[in-house]
């Protein structure tokens, strides 16, 4: 009876979420679809026997950490030749016609603006998800993707090929980004300029649970394979909509230039209601015939090309130019505009990014000039019209002194932006320390937002984030907007974060260029705040994703007095300062040291760390004479290796490592959970077999690009 209920759940919970996330047609309330999902995790955790990697409930993701590896395509993914002109694109139709002697159809389908994947299914279940990368090799991305819910992880209906691929454009939707961006700016965060960037960021992040809470959606939009049924583009997509794929319901098949023509101006003004982002028009031959029969050049298929929307401007007035600080002391300009309109919002503000690009502008309050949306969302200026500046315009004079406390700026050097150095005494830069300090991902201390830090400050009730751990309940309830019961909850929720991990205490410090997967990378590698403290440069730059600029910003952190006052209040309230004790596999390596140097094929620098570690085994951050092992990855340093040969360290593959602890008994279980058929088994730089008598490099039928 409990698998029989378990097997329901999923398939009711299967079913909503394409109704939502693929139809646009939910059929029951969002209370009711979470009340299913907690009734299935229940049981599913009760009985871990009837587990199922596809299950609904993944959909969650994971916070382990993973690395990508590198896919060969089977069929590569090329670019698409692209224009800005009706010209250009009708001598595109003029000569399909031309090749092919005939009058072709041509499906026209929206450009999305997002980032290209290919998905894999065998037997109809999703097998691999791998990126773009550089048309022939992309990365492996199968855990993420497996978190965006209008993927299938099963394929519905039937038809479907034994094996296929399908590519398509992997999304952030308006409100996804904003969602995010607004909690970046809470945060103190610099904003994401576009939903395309966010996109691709997002699909790379190490942790799939961090993916599963941005909101990414995806459209599919051709189909690839040895094999496929179809004589027609529009056959394929209409057969994989039935699959459960999310297929874009604004194709159109289109048989004469005028009626392209009508489909790119009638798009150009509608694709500012659509909820994601979109660039152009892909004009693409349906029959598949006669894509064969036109071919390929080195780079892009010949049957198929996108027309890209020119940005929308908008001439307005800048009224003035504000300067606003943030919690790092950054200074950044943002121009006050008279109000207009632009790609479907009304404009006030945009972005001027720094003194060098306000001097290339040669910007000046009551110019007028020309705004777009950079990525149709962040408003930027891009030009002045000279033509309407008065004769007695003066250049416009970059402020040299804080706005906000009045302290002389400065400008480190490679950097375009100037600073405020006062950290300890500019109201914006410690307030924003305070509210990165208390953010969700850092020390997750709820109910205490932008204003009621501000209101805490004002009132001399915290200075830094120390102060935090000494309120008490009796001096906040007075204060505006708050009472006893808020006052009693945000007293709460400070106590429950002294139980935040390490990683999560040293994002929340604040340390320059140190965001929340770096500072993953150095909990796990230093495993104290004291050895973090104390490490060298040299020692710094050993750990993952640390090279020499965030060296040097982690130590001149912990070198500021105030910061290490700051860190030992934090300390004598309690928070963790040290990682969690790995649990111990085996004695294996007991006794020996050793040092990680390069990249590896089957696991990542961090896990064969811990490894090391727990098979009780020591990582040192150098090369010296109390190394045992120098384990040699690729790309390694060369004076590393001439430095371990010279001490007559022995120096091994990772391979010979493995053997090592070979006969410990739970070696694999230290190794990420994975599945052969998602782990991207193409050897890299394999030639694919051709199998028609085509050049083995040679675009194939079905590719996508």
């Amino acid at each position: 009876m409990v698998r029989q209920r378990i097997e329901e759940l999923r398939r009711q919970l299967e079913e909503h979420n394409h109704r939502y996330y693929v139809e646009n047609a939910p059929t029951i309330s969002d209370f009711e679809f979470d009340s299913l999902m907690r009734e299935l995790q229940e049981l599913e955790a009760a009985n871990p026997q009837y587990a199922d990697p596809d299950s609904p409930s993944v959909r969650v993701g994971s916070d382990l950490t993973t690395e990508f590896r590198t896919v060969r395509h089977r069929f590569p993914m090329l670019s698409l030749g692209n224009t800005y002109s009706l010209d250009e694109l009708h001598e595109f139709l003029d000569r399909i016609r031309r090749e092919t002697g005939r009058e072709p159809e041509v499906v026209c389908e929206l450009k999305f603006d997002g980032t290209a994947i290919s998905l894999t299914y065998e037997h109809g279940r999703l097998l691999r998800a791998v990126t773009r990368g550089d048309g022939a090799e992309g990365d492996d991305v199968t855990a993420n993707v497996r978190t965006i819910r209008s993927v299938p992880l099963r394929l519905r209906g039937e038809g479907w090929p034994d094996y296929f691929e399908i590519r398509g454009e992997v999304l952030m939707p308006y409100a996804s980004f904003d969602r995010l961006n607004a909690e970046r700016e809470a945060a103190g965060e610099p904003l994401l300029a576009n939903p395309r960037n966010a996109a691709a960021g997002t699909l790379k992040q190490l942790s799939s649970a961090v993916v599963a809470r941005r909101g990414l959606d995806c459209t599919l939009y051709q189909i690839a394979g040895d094999e496929i049924p179809f004589a027609t583009h529009m056959a394929g997509l209409e057969a994989a909509r039935g699959w459960g794929f999310k297929i874009s319901d604004k194709m159109r098949i289109c048989r004469t230039t005028a009626e392209v023509d009508d489909y790119i101006a009638y798009w150009d003004k509608a694709r500012r209601e659509l909820p994601f982002p979109t660039d152009g028009v892909v004009i693409k031959v349906d029959d598949f015939a006669l894509r064969r029969q036109l071919g390929f050049t080195a780079k892009a298929p010949k049957w198929a090309v996108a027309y890209k929307f020119k940005a929308e401007q908008a001439l307005t007035r800048l009224v003035s130019v504000d300067f606003q600080v943030g919690r790092t002391g950054a200074v950044t300009p943002v121009a006050n505009l008279e109000p207009v309109l632009l790609a479907g919002t009304t404009v006030r503000r945009a972005t001027l990014h720094n003194a060098e690009q306000m001097a290339q502008l040669d910007i000046r309050p009551g110019d007028n000039v020309y705004v777009e949306k950079g990525g149709e969302i962040i408003p930027k200026i891009t030009g002045v019209e000279l033509s309407d500046r008065p004769a007695d315009s003066r250049p416009f004079v970059y402020i040299d002194r804080c706005p906000e406390c009045g302290t002389p700026l400065v400008r480190y050097e490679g950097e375009a932006k100037h600073y405020c150095p006062n950290a300890g005494g500019c109201r914006p830069q410690i307030i924003g320390r305070i509210l990165h300090f208390i953010r969700r991902k850092a020390l997750d201390i709820e109910g205490l937002g932008e204003e009621t830090v501000e209101l805490l400050y004002d009132n001399g009730l915290v200075h830094d984030a120390s102060d935090l751990y000494d309120l008490r309940a009796d001096e906040l309830a007075p204060l505006p907007r708050l009472g006893e019961k808020s006052a009693e909850n945000i007293v709460r929720s400070i106590r429950r974060s002294t139980e935040a991990p390490f990683h999560r205490v040293l994002f929340g410090l604040g340390i320059r260029f140190v965001g929340e997967t770096t500072a993953k990378y150095l909990a796990s590698h230093f495993r104290t705040l004291d050895a973090l403290m104390a490490a060298t440069r040299e020692e710094l730059i050993e750990a993952d994703e640390v090279g020499e600029k965030i060296a040097d910003a982690i130590r001149d952190h912990f070198a500021d007095a105030e910061n290490r006052r700051i860190v030992e209040r934090l300390r004598k309230a309690g928070l963790r300062f040290e990682a969690e004790a790995r649990e111990q596999a085996s004695d294996a390596l007991a006794g020996k040291s050793f040092v990680i140097s390069g990249k590896f094929r089957d696991h990542s620098r961090d896990e064969m760390k811990e490894l090391i570690e727990r098979h009780g085994g020591r990582n040192l951050a150098a090369v010296s004479g109390n190394v045992d092992y120098l384990v040699a990855g690729e790309n390694m340093g060369p004076a590393k290796l001439k430095k371990a040969e010279k001490l007559g360290i022995r120096i091994i593959s990772e391979e010979e490592f493995t053997a090592l602890i070979a006969g410990a008994r739970t070696v694999q279980a230290d190794r990420p959970a994975t599945d052969d058929a998602v782990s991207g088994n193409e050897p890299a730089g394999e030639k694919i077999p051709g199998g028609n008598g085509r050049d083995d490099d040679a675009p194939r039928q079905g590719e996508l690009f």
